[in-house]
């Protein structure tokens, strides 16, 4: 097992934003980062390729060091078993279940030490992402260094078992990071908000071709001219793809339309094989459900999905980070979103609802897809409301991210 680091890729530049954020905010940007001019930055997490975290380091790390902040990315590595017991700890920490053998929270300590013995952590700053490498921290008590945990999940009802054992951990860091109030625990340490953010300059997010659109469909067989749903989400019961599949086929009663389950898998994700079996499973042969396994670097495809769809639905039992949904929303397409997603998620859904009942009156779906105003903002509430959310604009480069306040919450249960 070795530590691997990830390499940098070539980027858009900052000056590139400043037509989109214009150019008060990039001249903040810089001045904020000259206060940390020359200071060194490393950012751990559990996997450089897939999901939210691999996606928002590999748009950051490199503007850092364009601001002479020096950053440093690394990946933590494991076996098997230690990947299987992080999943369960991730479904635990969003409320499921614990069902792990006596064992399990000696090998996550023990890949944690394996990997704090063969890094180094000489910079400045260390930021370490979610609970996967939580005890690196270990490493704390022997360097002068700031410790910062980032956590991309949401912690509003864990299971108590798991996070009792990770919790002495974060209360070592110097703060915490959480993506939205709601998400926060009751911790010794400060509690800061930074929202998740898309680039609006990326591949899966900027302008493309009407014809380019259309190729792509044709490429994966979902014809153009008739509606389409899409999830763009990777593997993952709590992106509940299977419950997607339900809506569609109550839709389809109405409506002659198509389903893309779009998705992949992250190295630190033991069960996205098996959800993607399922969805095979549940789809039963319809020509008209398409799922397509892509791999991670299919952005340019995944923003022509997403602009050729006619709603894009992101059915999130719980969710971190909501960034499918302002993918969404900034390709100015429609966008379906469980609302039983909490903070960071639904906070880009909250505005100017509008309640119709689609458990109780499903004639109304049809209409959602075929009637006159097809590419309108949509919301599946868990219970089946409807609802139309205010566009949420990208908030990749605001420096208010980096002014919130703190959200520490002594009234929340520990």
């Amino acid at each position: 097992m070795s530590t691997t680091e990830v390499a940098k890729a070539v980027l858009p530049v900052l000056q590139d934003y400043a037509a989109i954020v214009g150019e008060p905010e990039i001249t903040e940007l810089r001045e904020l980062a000259r206060r940390l001019a020359g200071r060194h930055v490393k950012m751990v997490n559990s996997t450089a390729v897939g999901g939210g975290v691999a996606e928002i380091l590999n748009r950051l790390v490199p503007l850092m060091e364009e601001v002479n902040v020096p950053t440093r990315w690394e990946v933590i590595t494991g076996g098997e078993k230690f990947f299987h017991v992080t999943k369960a700890f991730h479904n635990a920490l969003h409320g499921a279940p614990y069902e792990g053998a006596a064992d399990w929270f000696d090998t996550f300590l023990a890949t944690n030490e394996e990997n704090r013995r063969r890094m180094r952590f000489d910079e400045d700053f260390i930021v370490i992402h979610d609970p996967q490498p939580v005890a690196l921290i270990a490493e704390r008590d022997s360097r002068p260094s700031r410790w910062v945990w980032r956590c991309h999940i949401d912690l509003s009802n864990p299971n108590e078992q798991v996070w009792d054992f990770l919790k002495p951990w974060v209360d070592r860091y110097d703060a915490s990071l959480f993506s939205s109030p709601q998400f926060t625990r009751g911790l010794r340490i400060p509690q800061y908000l930074f929202f998740p953010t898309i680039d609006p300059l990326a591949d899966k997010n900027r302008e493309l071709d009407a014809v380019f659109v259309r190729g792509v469909l044709e490429q994966f067989h979902v014809d153009p001219a008739r509606p389409i749903l899409t999830q763009i989400s990777r593997f993952d019961r709590l992106k509940d793809p299977v419950g997607v599949i339900r809506a569609y086929r109550l839709v389809k009663r109405y409506e002659d339309c198509q389903l893309v389950l779009a998705g992949g898998s992250a190295t630190d994700d033991p069960e996205g094989a098996a959800v993607l079996r399922e969805v095979e499973e549940a789809a039963a042969g319809d020509p008209d459900i398409h799922i397509l396994n892509l791999p991670p670097w299919s952005h340019v495809e995944i923003n022509a999905l997403q602009r050729g769809s006619t709603i894009v639905i992101q059915k999130s039992l719980r969710e971190g980070f909501g960034l499918t949904v302002s993918d969404g929303l900034s390709g100015s397409v429609s966008a379906c979103q469980s609302f039983l997603c909490q903070g960071a998620g639904r906070k880009r859904a909250s505005a100017r609802q509008r309640a119709l009942s689609a458990d109780a009156e499903p004639q109304t779906l049809p209409y959602i897809v075929s009637g006159p105003s097809r590419r309108r903002l949509i919301l599946i509430h868990n219970r089946g409301a409807l609802c139309r959310p205010r566009f949420l604009r990208p908030l990749f480069l605001s420096p208010k991210t980096k002014r919130d306040s703190s959200t520490s919450r002594p009234d929340r249960k520990s």
